[in-house]
């Protein structure tokens, strides 16, 4: 439905939050009545049409959200000497398309506590009237821009700076050495742009800083990073597709919940000391070059959940003791050099077994008025990239709570498959692909009662594919291809859409177009039954006629011989 144009008539109205529904048409032009407005949320909805420059003639108006993702309200570029009656304190107009330079109005807003123009089309250097002259700016977010060159140093002069999201842009360069100066901020967001060199060792002084994002840029190190010891209040640390190098540093406060530090050239054994790290939730160092062996360097953490040590080149075997880490819902240990058998004891991991749903960390909002925006923007970012069934993909941290994965693929594994298994009851995906695992598939799999990707491909597998794998009604893809595995796919819903089964020469069923011998069997069993009943009636209808036959001739010849008699006599 339409924002119902009767709204004009509320002239009183001060407040109008109208965000996170499914409205759509334009604005309508009765709002411009509302003259007592101070707060007007339309941000994600389903509106069209260009935004009207009236709205700036509200003189009340302090805080304008408009725009969002679901919204295509566009702003025109080509307006000019636009001059706002009121002064806004908090504007958002992400996702507006916004092309060109920053609109030039916004620079007249001095009393401005928030700007969000991120998902837009502006180009050229960070925007100069932002870096002095607003002396209340706390939030600065421009991500997914056509930005470029560098950051100016004056910027971290703003003491009232908190939050700054510059992500997906061009920006290039070293980051300013004075970022340290900057001593408000909570959340630094600069990843996916061209920054080079060093991480500048101030910026470790930023005791308030609880979020910090450098990631998918070019920083290098000289063999180690800034220590954030002593930022107690640091939980998230995201430092995964640079250049760094080294060991891998363990220089952050005991209480950090989140260290990616995936995609970099760090070297050595995981650290004997990430168990002091007593809240760590997400530990995530894949594609480095990690040695070492895993059975004795895992680390014994029991509040992680997700531990993600793909493509490095850990040796060993993964050891029994894996069960301690009893909140872990992801364990990722693919394209290692591990060996031996999968212990028995992995399938009693609790986080795989009864899942929690929980959000692993939340974060502050950027805004302090509480109509404003319970939920305004979640300036968190995902960066947890897994396999998940045919590709990397990257994991919202909002819903990372529901995901529960177990990758072992591409190892020197061997053994059979552990029937335990079978108790991870909310695995969603288990891939053990890519191995040297024999024996049966247990029959325990079929218990697995969430799983949504399967992938046993690419070992030394043996026997028939259980029955039990019917049950499995979550079932999307199913890989068993290049085993040895023999006789019937097991029919049933899902199965019957399933198609992983090449280079099993043994295989027979409809999923493959090959019958199987069994259900050839019962139609010559048929035919010769068919047979048998035909001989068995024919002997008996011998056995029957022939005495019938023979008594039935004898009467008729002796009738026969005594009518002659009496022809003669007569």
């Amino acid at each position: 439905m339409q924002i119902p144009e009767s709204l004009g008539r509320l002239s009183n109205m001060t407040a109008l939050d109208l965000s996170h529904n499914n409205f759509i048409g334009e604005i309508p032009l009765s709002m411009q009545n509302l003259s007592k407005l101070i707060i007007l949320r339309l941000d994600e909805n389903m509106l069209n049409g260009e935004i009207p420059t009236w709205l700036f003639n509200i003189t009340t108006l302090q805080t304008l959200f408009i725009g969002g993702n679901r919204n295509k309200l566009t702003w025109n570029s080509k307006v000019a000497n636009i001059v706002p009656r009121c002064s806004l304190q908090h504007i958002s107009m992400r996702s507006c398309s916004i092309s060109g330079q920053v609109p030039e109005w916004i620079s007249s807003q001095k009393n401005m506590i928030l700007l969000d123009l991120g998902q837009n089309n502006i180009e050229g250097g960070f925007p100069d009237f932002l870096v002095s002259g607003y002396k209340y700016l706390e939030t600065i977010i421009l991500s997914e821009n056509n930005l470029q060159e560098f950051i100016p140093p004056s910027l971290f002069e703003n003491v009232k700076l908190r939050f700054l999201e510059l992500s997906q842009n061009n920006f290039s360069g070293e980051l300013p050495e004075n970022i340290g100066n900057a001593k408000m901020l909570l959340q630094l967001i600069l990843s996916e742009n061209q920054f080079s060199g060093q991480i500048p060792t101030s910026i470790s002084r930023i005791e308030t800083l609880t979020l910090l994002d450098l990631s998918r840029n070019k920083f290098s190190s000289d063999g180690c990073i800034p220590s954030f010891e002593g930022n107690s209040n640091l939980l998230f640390l995201d430092l995964s597709h640079n250049n760094l190098s080294g060991n891998i540093p363990t220089n952050f406060p005991k209480g950090i919940k989140f260290v990616n530090l995936g995609k970099n050239i760090f070297s050595g054994i995981l650290p004997w000391n990430l168990t002091k790290f007593v809240n760590l939730t997400v530990f995530d160092v894949h594609e480095n070059n990690i040695t070492g062996n895993l059975h004795t360097t895992l680390p014994q953490i029991p509040s992680l959940k997700f531990l993600i040590l793909r493509n490095n080149s850990l040796q060993g075997y993964i050891p029994s003791n894996i069960s301690n880490l009893v909140s872990l819902q992801t364990l990722d240990l693919s394209l290692n050099n591990l060996t031996e058998i999968i212990p028995r004891e992995i399938g009693n991991l609790p986080g795989m077994i009864n899942l929690t749903l929980n959000k692993y960390i939340t974060t502050s909002s950027p805004v302090s008025h509480s109509i404003i925006i319970s939920n305004f923007v979640n300036l968190m970012p995902w960066n947890l990239i897994v396999r998940w069934k045919e590709s990397y993909q990257g994991l919202s941290n909002q819903n990372l709570g529901i995901y529960c994965l177990l990758d072992l693929s591409h190892n020197g594994l061997y053994g059979e498959i552990p029937p335990s298994l079978g108790n991870l009851k909310s695995l969603k995906l288990l891939n053990i692909s890519h191995n040297k695992i024999s024996g049966h598939i247990p029959v325990t799999v079929g218990d697995l009662e969430n799983i949504e990707s399967l992938d046993l491909s690419h070992n030394e597998i043996s026997g028939s594919i259980p029955q039990s794998l019917v049950k499995l009604q979550q079932l999307e893809s199913l890989d068993v291809s290049d085993n040895m595995l023999t006789g019937k796919i097991p029919r049933g819903p899902q199965m019957d859409t399933m198609t992983g089964f090449e280079n099993n020469t043994g295989l027979c069923g409809i999923q493959i177009h090959v019958t199987c011998l069994e259900d050839i069997m019962p139609l010559k069993g048929g035919d010769e039954q068919d047979d048998e009943e035909q001989s068995w009636f024919s002997w008996e209808g011998a056995f029957v006629g022939l005495p019938v036959g023979f008594f039935s001739s004898f009467l008729i010849m002796g009738y026969f011989l005594d009518f002659l008699r009496l022809f003669k006599i007569w």
